[in-house]
C-alpha cells in the first residue's frame, strides 16, 4: 500500500504527472528510532526533522515519530517549527508533552509567534534573550530557553568567556518570569570521526561543555536538561548522550560516517527511494559525444536510457559519468551509470553494447524498435538512484552513499537536496514487516 502525498502545502506536483519519485518507507523511520533507543536507551530523544526532515516529508516523518513516542522535535528555522507545531495540534498532541526546539531565526525576529506556539528557543547572545524576554512579556508568557554554549564548533553559542554575561541577564530574566532556562546545549563537531585528532577534538569540546555548566550553575541557572550528542554521539560517544540527544541522520537510515560503520553495519534501514522511469532508450553509434561538453563518448554502438531527473530536482550534477542507479526489468537488474554530464532535468544512462550492431541504426528510439533486437531493458522501467539494498522488492540498488561518494559530498546533502517538485510518496509502518 502507498500513500501518494507530495511535499508541499502549495504548488505541490501529483505523482501521476511526474516521471520520478522520492518513495519513503515510514516503517523505516520507525525500525531506525527503536535502534537508536537501544542505543541510547537511559536519555530522552529528540527527533529532529529539520530541512522538510532532511527531504523526507516535514509532517509525515513528524507524526511517525509522535506515533512512537517522541515528545521532543527539532527544526532549525523558527518557520518549519511553527509548521511541526501546527502539524502535532491537528493530531491532537498536547502541547503539555510534546515540545519542539528551535535555533534561527530572522535577526531582527520578535520570537513572539514562537512563544505563541509554545517553542523553545535556543539563546546564544544577551541581544537575542532581550527580544525574546520582551516578547514574552507582550505574550504574557514564560518563554522556554535552551542556552547554546559554544564548545569548539565556532557557529551559534555562547563561548566560554561570553557565557558569564549571557549567564548573568538570564538569571535576571528567570527572576522576572519572562525565561525558564529549559535545556543547555551544544554541537559537536567532529563526532563522527573516529582518529585520534577526532577524538581529541570531542573530549575537548565536551570539557568545555562542563566548564560552561558550571558558569550557568555559578549564576544559579540549572537547566534541567542537557543535550550534545547527535547521532554520532549516541552510536559511539556515550559520554556526550547526558540526559538527552538529537536523532538526525540515523532517523532517516544513513550512517554519519559510512566509512566507519555503514547503515547495514548499524541495523539501520534507509528510508529513502529515489526513483523515475525510463523515459526514452536509443541506439547511438560509436564515438559519440552524450551530453553537455562532450565529457563521455560512446565507446561503440551502445544502447542510452534517457532518466527524466537532473540537477533541478537535486540530483548532483557533480555525479555526471559517475552517479550509479539500478534499472529494474522484467528479467532481472541492471547496474549502471549516469554517462556524460547530468542537465537541469534528466540524465543518460549505459545500457551496453549493441550486439546486433551492424543492423543497427542510428537515432533509432523509443519503445518500438522495429526490426532491431530487444533493447536490455524497455521503456517505462523504473531506474533506482538510491535506495535500501536489503529491500526484497529492490535489491541491489545504490545507496546514497554512493552517490555521495562520487559527487564528493556527504549522505546527509544527497537526500537533503531533493527537490520539492519531487513527489514523496509514502509506504505505511503497517505495510512492512
Amino acid at each position: 500500500m502507498l500513500l501518494n502525498e507530495s511535499v508541499g502545502e502549495c504548488d505541490s506536483i501529483a505523482v501521476e504527472e511526474y516521471p520520478s519519485r522520492a518513495v519513503i518507507d515510514l516503517g523505516a523511520i520507525e525500525h531506525n528510532a527503536a535502534v537508536l533507543r537501544q542505543d541510547g536507551p537511559t536519555c530522552q530523544h529528540m527527533a529532529i526533522v529539520k530541512a522538510d526532515a532532511y527531504g523526507h516529508g516535514l509532517a509525515q516523518v513528524t507524526l511517525a515519530a509522535a506515533r512512537v513516542g517522541f515528545t521532543w522535535f527539532g527544526a532549525a528555522q523558527l518557520a518549519e517549527a511553527r509548521r511541526v507545531r501546527a502539524v502535532l495540534d491537528r493530531a491532537g498532541y498536547s502541547r503539555d508533552d510534546v515540545h519542539i526546539l528551535t535555533w534561527l531565526g530572522p535577526s531582527d525576529t520578535t520570537w513572539r509567534g514562537a512563544i505563541d506556539d509554545d517553542i523553545d528557543v535556543s539563546v546564544s547572545v544577551v541581544s537575542t534573550l532581550a527580544r525574546l524576554a520582551a516578547s514574552a512579556r507582550e505574550a504574557g508568557k514564560t518563554a522556554r530557553v535552551h542556552v547554546k554554549i559554544d564548545t569548539g564548533m565556532s557557529r551559534a553559542g555562547a563561548t566560554l568567556s561570553t557565557l558569564p554575561a549571557l549567564a548573568s541577564a538570564l538569571a535576571m530574566s528567570v527572576q522576572d518570569q519572562t525565561v525558564d532556562v529549559v535545556a543547555a546545549w551544544t554541537h559537536l563537531a567532529r563526532a563522527d570521526e573516529d582518529s585520534p585528532e577526532g577524538l581529541s577534538a570531542t573530549a575537548t569540546q565536551l570539557d568545555r561543555f562542563d566548564a560552561g555548566l558550571e558558569i550557568l550553575a555559578d549564576a544559579g541557572i540549572h537547566p534541567r536538561i542537557r543535550h550534545v550528542g547527535a547521532t554520532s554521539a549516541i552510536l559511539w560517544h556515550e559520554r556526550a548522550c547526558f540526559d538527552m540527544v538529537r536523532d538526525g541522520i540515523g532517523l532517516y537510515g544513513l550512517s554519519p560516517n559510512p566509512a566507519q560503520r555503514t547503515a547495514r553495519d548499524l541495523h539501520f534501514r534507509p528510508a529513502m527511494r529515489l526513483e523515475a522511469n525510463l523515459e526514452m532508450i536509443k541506439i547511438v553509434e560509436g564515438d559519440q559525444a552524450v551530453s553537455y561538453g562532450g565529457t563521455w563518448t560512446t565507446p561503440g554502438p551502445r544502447w542510452l536510457g534517457l532518466v527524466p531527473i537532473g540537477y533541478g530536482d537535486g540530483v548532483p550534477r557533480a555525479a555526471s559519468n559517475a552517479g550509479p542507479v539500478s534499472v529494474i526489468t522484467p528479467t532481472g537488474t541492471i547496474r549502471t551509470h549516469a554517462v556524460g554530464r547530468i542537465c537541469m532535468d534528466q540524465f543518460m544512462i549505459d545500457l551496453g553494447p549493441v550486439s546486433d550492431a551492424e543492423n543497427a541504426q542510428p537515432g533509432e528510439q523509443g519503445p518500438d524498435l522495429g526490426q532491431y533486437h530487444e533493447p536490455p531493458a524497455p521503456v517505462g522501467s523504473r531506474v533506482i538512484l538510491f535506495g535500501n539494498p536489503d529491500d526484497p522488492d529492490t535489491p541491489d540498488v545504490p545507496l546514497a552513499d554512493e552517490w555521495a561518494q562520487v559527487a564528493d559530498t556527504i549522505n546527509y546533502e544527497i537526500v537533503t537536496r531533493i527537490g520539492p517538485r519531487v513527489p514523496r510518496v509514502y509506504i505505511p509502518a503497517t505495510a512492512r514487516p
